[in-house]
C-alpha cells in the first residue's frame, strides 16, 4: 500500500455519520481509507481533527485528506495552517473540481450541516477524479507555497 492509494478522513462530532458514509463510498471506488475518527458523538474540537489529518497528508503518508465539520470552514482553516496543505471547503461540485485542477488541493473540506449526503458524495467524486492542470496554475501554487515561509 502506498500513499497514492490512501485518503485520510477526519471530522468533528457534527459530521461522524457523513464521514463514515464518504469512507464507504470511496473505499468502494478502490481507495484505502485511513479514518482517524472520532467515533463517538461527544463534543470534540475540530482544529485537532483538521491538524491530525493534514499532518498525514503533509508527511506523504496519505495522498489526500477529506475533513468535515458543521460548516467545513473551521476544520479547513486548521488544516491550512500545516505547511504543504492546500485545502478548500466546497459545497458544490464545480468548486471541488477546480480546487484540484487549478490549486492542486490535497485536502477537501465539507460542511455536514451545509450539504446533504448525495451532494457530498458528488463533491468527493469531483475532487477525486480531477487532475491538476499545471501550466500557469503551477506558478500560482508555487506562489502560495512561498507564503508558508
Amino acid at each position: 500500500m502506498t500513499a497514492k492509494d490512501r485518503i485520510v478522513l477526519s471530522s468533528d462530532h457534527a459530521a461522524i455519520e457523513l464521514r463514515q458514509t464518504i469512507a464507504a463510498h470511496i473505499e468502494a471506488r478502490g481507495w484505502t481509507v485511513v479514518d482517524i475518527g472520532p467515533t463517538t458523538p461527544e463534543s470534540t474540537h475540530y482544529p485537532r481533527h483538521g491538524e491530525a489529518a493534514a499532518r498525514l497528508v503533509a508527511s506523504g503518508d496519505c495522498r489526500f485528506g477529506i475533513i468535515l465539520c458543521g460548516t467545513g470552514q473551521g476544520i479547513m482553516m486548521a488544516a491550512n495552517k500545516i505547511k504543504g496543505i492546500r485545502c478548500g471547503a466546497c459545497a458544490d461540485t464545480f468548486s471541488a473540481r477546480m480546487i484540484r485542477q487549478h490549486n492542486d488541493a490535497n485536502m477537501l473540506s465539507i460542511g455536514a450541516r451545509v450539504v446533504g449526503e448525495g451532494l457530498a458524495l458528488d463533491i468527493v467524486d469531483a475532487f477525486l477524479t480531477a487532475d491538476f492542470e499545471g501550466g500557469r496554475h503551477a506558478t500560482r501554487v508555487e506562489m502560495i507555497a512561498a507564503l508558508e515561509g
